[in-house]
C-alpha cells in the first residue's frame, strides 16, 4: 500500500471535479446494484501514465455536454478490496491500472485498458471517452 500523503493529491485530481471515491468492495457493489443510467469508473494509480494521460483525459472528457450520470474512482494499490470488486464488473478484461470503464445500467459498455492509455496523449483518450459518452449517455 502507498502512503496516504503520496496518493492524496492523485485522488484529489478526480474528487475535486466531482468523482466519488469507492473505498470498499461493498461500496462498489452498492453502486453497481443500484445503477440506473451511466457511470464512469476510473481505476486510478500512482504510475506516470495515470498522471500524464488518464487523469487529465477523464477531466477533459467530463467537460463534455453529454457525460455519465455518476463519476467514480477506485485507487489501485490503495483501495485493494474496492479495486478487486470493480474489476469483476470489467470482465472479460484482465486487471489493468490505470483503466477507465463506462457502465450503463450495471453493464460494461466501454473500456480503456492501460495499453490504450500508456503513450497516448490525454486529448486522444478524452476524445475516445467523449465518443463513448455520445453513444451511451
Amino acid at each position: 500500500m502507498y502512503p496516504e500523503e503520496i496518493v492524496a493529491p492523485m485522488k484529489s485530481e478526480l474528487t475535486e471535479v466531482g468523482f466519488d471515491e469507492l473505498l470498499t468492495a461493498e461500496s462498489v457493489d452498492e453502486m453497481m446494484n443500484d445503477m440506473k443510467g451511466t457511470a464512469l469508473i476510473m481505476v486510478n494509480s500512482v504510475c506516470g501514465c495515470a498522471a500524464a494521460n488518464a487523469r487529465p483525459a477523464v477531466r477533459m472528457a467530463i467537460d463534455h455536454a453529454k457525460k455519465p450520470d455518476r463519476l467514480t474512482t477506485v485507487f489501485a494499490g490503495v483501495d485493494q478490496d474496492a479495486v478487486a470488486q470493480a474489476r469483476k464488473y470489467f470482465l472479460p478484461y484482465p486487471p489493468s491500472s490505470p483503466s477507465i470503464a463506462l457502465m450503463k445500467d450495471g453493464k460494461l459498455v466501454h473500456f480503456i485498458e492501460r495499453h490504450h492509455i500508456e503513450g497516448r496523449p490525454a486529448e486522444l483518450i478524452a476524445e475516445n471517452l467523449k465518443a463513448a459518452f455520445e453513444e451511451y449517455c
